[in-house]
């Protein structure tokens, strides 16, 4: 593949109109890369925590709480790093890495709920507000004519329960993929994988939208075009080395470049 098409997929882009100049040559590598004969999106495939919620701080502070109540070590900004995998199985990593040992279901399930009922609890101190310039894009992207779904490693019910009412007429319940309906949590695809099923469509036909390094390769691993937004404290970098075809700084400067990117998108064709 050309260096200059490898550069132009990992750039983060802020300015609509280069955006809309360079799409058809994004489109085309993406393409030529999966093997693709078009690219028609259907589908918004959305992550939850950090992308529709910011409430990423609130993660980070109840993981290292609570797994410091466990005798492990979670630094504040290992949940953006494990961001997007199953509770469960961030805490079976931890306790490889620093007990040397695998845990059982029960054992890491027990620790998940503890870091759940921290999470909570911060909740309610600090809420978790709607991601700035999230409803906007949601609008746009009904607007367009394509579905909308939300797909999140998370099993955190004092979020989940929240979807359906703040963002009603955009979101539904059946199209919504959580914790607990996969077996394998990014960055395996799987996640992604149901979220096309259950919308119906197939890679060429689906956007990803992610904030997280395991997210961002879930979503490459399932072939679909793969939008990060950078709103934790990761480098861009990271986002890129997973992927990343775009990479906005925020919801809100993605929603302004929507329409730039649709109209960059019938430009390629």
């Amino acid at each position: 593949m050309r260096n200059e098409n490898e550069k132009l997929e990992m750039t983060a882009v802020h300015d609509v109109a280069q955006l809309i100049s360079h799409y058809s040559l994004l489109i085309s590598h993406f393409k030529e890369k999966h093997g693709f004969g078009a690219f028609c999106p259907k589908a918004v495939l959305f992550d939850m925590d950090g992308v529709i919620y910011d409430s990423m701080s609130n993660h980070s502070v109840s993981w290292h709480d609570a797994m410091k109540d466990f005798g492990l070590d979670m630094p504040y900004e290992g949940a953006y790093i494990y961001e997007g995998m199953r509770g469960v199985e961030t805490i079976k990593t931890l306790a490889r890495q620093q007990w040397n040992r695998e845990l059982s279901d029960d054992e890491a399930q027990e620790m998940y709920a503890h870091k759940a009922k921290l999470f909570a609890q911060h909740c309610l101190l600090t809420p978790a507000n709607i991601m700035p310039g999230i409803k906007t894009l949601m609008q746009q992207i009904k607007a367009d004519g394509l579905k909308i779904c939300v797909v999140t490693g998370s099993a955190q019910h004092a979020l989940l329960d929240k979807l359906l009412i703040d963002f009603e007429g955009l979101l539904s319940e059946e199209l919504i993929v959580t914790a607990f309906d996969v077996k394998h949590g990014k960055p395996n695809p799987e996640p992604y994988l149901m979220g096309m099923k259950k919308c119906g469509v197939e890679p060429w036909e689906t956007i990803v939208v992610e904030n997280a390094p395991l997210g961002v390769q879930a979503a490459v691993a399932a072939r679909c075009m793969t939008i990060a937004v950078n709103t934790g404290p990761l480098p861009d970098k990271q986002l890129a080395d997973k992927g990343a075809n775009l990479i906005f700084p925020t919801m809100t400067a993605l929603s302004n470049a929507w329409h730039g990117f649709i109209r960059g998108m019938s430009n390629e064709e």
